[in-house]
């Protein structure tokens, strides 16, 4: 049987591709403002290594969670 939920297209990936470049490059704006020993800290310290941490978690929780409405069946020893 077809998965009944509709697949991204082109157009999705784009505005994804476009919205994470834009945070990227608002990122980079933002810490070039900075002082430089903030920058120092920000480059040279475990913050990169932090947010890179907590947002893979974050992610990966995301991915393992099921999606609204959908059922999770657990009971897979009785299946036929």
């Amino acid at each position: 049987m077809a998965d009944p939920r509709r697949q991204p297209g082109w157009r999705e990936v784009l505005l994804v591709a476009a919205a994470v470049l834009a945070v990227v490059l608002g990122a980079a704006v933002l810490t070039s403002l900075l002082p430089t020993s903030i920058q120092e800290a920000i480059f040279h310290g475990p913050v990169l290594i932090g947010v890179l941490v907590v947002g893979t978690a974050w992610l990966l929780w995301r991915i393992s969670r099921p999606r609204r409405g959908e059922a999770v069946d657990l009971d897979t020893e009785h299946r036929p």
